[in-house]
């Protein structure tokens, strides 16, 4: 292709970037996706990764091995860290500048601590492989410190996690750490009794998975509490430090604690110059397009969009429908024709909780329990990329349902 080939620039390699790209494969066009990492991350199982049950390749795949195939793709592994729409340049952090014809940004979300940034020291979030890797690591190495502490209170502090967040990611790990703490460790350790771990789910709001309906919300409650869960409501954590967290009046000893109560849009939002919202995210046209640059278009995590009054959610598919509409309004947008507005299609709402515990809300059907976990099973193999990701997940979960060992359970790093 020469020069004169138009040039879209897409920011990020997530579900939203990926899956413009590769609705793109036949276009003729110039595509730079460009992305920090160089690997493809499937978000909904990184809570797998942090909790030992599987390793981050089997839920990651590289960009270019995804994209090998895909003439008309360059890949970069470089950080996008400012936009001039009027320019159409994207300056990278180590590459030269980027000039664009049409411009995908989707480079998601990160943590948010509500103005308490200090927490995130003592309270990792779960947003990369990174993450998953450091909340694996503490952990794991608090049972080992506990196994080596000889004063009791100290011993119990380790043994309690927090999880703050009573959403999909928070009560994933709350239900993991209560299987890992009650099943998998337990005839490991001599001087302690894993069993004995103290597993708290912290939510400010009144009940957990608000997204869902009211009554499988008290089911999930009911499934959490069920495997051992302590799982608090209707108070917002006021401190969290190296010891603990502050509930209320109510001072907790625990040593480790996790994050899993909000998310901000990412730093590029600020730099495309165009209105946000309160947590944010890009403002953006029915078309997925900026106000005053219909050449730039915003998808995924990064961009706030409203359906039928209600704003589109912040999940895998909802991403992988922008990006595909994106390719499709780059194309109208090339060829000249109107650009069509984006219009998701939900498919259906569900979490797991542990072993054969799990909620579906699917088009006026609910489920919970064994059939819900067992519908989550086979979703999340199928959207899974590649066989051999598809193959190594089935094979580790077959194994951990009936040994209930966890297959990644390394201790790695400092």
């Amino acid at each position: 292709m020469t020069d004169a080939t138009p040039h879209i620039v897409i920011i990020g390699g997530g579900f939203a970037g990926l899956w413009a790209t590769r609705a793109l494969a036949g276009d003729a066009v110039r595509i730079t996706l460009v992305d920090r990492g160089n690997h493809h991350l499937f978000q909904p199982l990184l809570y797998q990764v942090a909790t030992a049950g599987l390793s981050a390749p089997d839920i990651a795949a590289p960009l270019r091995h995804i994209l090998r195939r895909q003439r008309n793709v360059t890949v970069l592994m470089d950080e996008a860290v400012s936009i001039d729409t009027a320019a159409h340049t994207v300056r990278l952090r180590d590459g030269e500048p980027l000039t664009y014809d049409c411009l995908l940004v989707g480079s998601g979300a990160t943590h948010a601590y509500f103005g308490h940034d200090d927490w995130a020291a003592h309270a990792p979030g779960l947003k990369t492989l990174d993450d998953a890797l450091l909340i694996r690591r503490r952990v794991l190495s608090a049972f080992e410190r506990a196994e080596a502490e000889p004063d009791a209170r100290a011993r119990r502090a380790l043994l309690t996690f927090a999880i703050v967040g009573g959403g999909p990611t928070g009560v994933e790990l709350a239900g993991t750490l209560a299987e890992i703490a009650r099943h998998t460790l337990k005839r490991e350790f001599r001087r302690i009794d894993p069993r004995e771990t103290r597993v708290m789910l912290l939510e400010a709001g009144p009940r957990v998975l608000s997204s869902f309906p009211e009554s499988l919300s008290a089911k999930a409650r009911a499934q959490l509490e069920k495997l051992g869960v302590e799982v608090r409501t209707g108070t917002p954590v006021g401190a969290i430090d190296a010891e603990g967290v502050q509930l209320g009046e109510e001072r907790i000893a625990a040593r480790t604690v996790l994050w899993a109560a909000g998310v901000a849009a990412s730093k590029l939002a600020r730099a495309l110059g165009a209105p946000l919202d309160r947590a944010g995210r890009v403002l953006v046209q029915p078309d997925l397009s900026l106000p005053d640059a219909p050449e730039v278009f915003v998808a995924g995590d990064l961009a706030s969009v409203q359906q039928d009054g209600k704003p589109v959610p912040g999940v895998a598919p909802a991403a992988k429908q922008m990006g595909a509409h994106v390719a499709r309004a780059i194309r109208a947008r090339l060829a000249g024709r109107p650009t069509p507005a984006f219009r998701y299609r939900d498919f259906g709402n569900l979490a797991t909780i542990g072993r054969n515990k799990a909620i579906v809300e699917l088009h006026g059907l609910r489920l919970s329990g064994f059939p819900a976990w067992l519908f989550w099973l086979v979703v999340h193999i199928f959207f899974l990329i590649g066989f051999r990701n598809r193959l190594i997940v089935m094979l580790n979960w077959t194994w951990a349902y009936w040994s209930y060992q966890r297959a990644a359970r390394i201790i790695l790093g400092k």
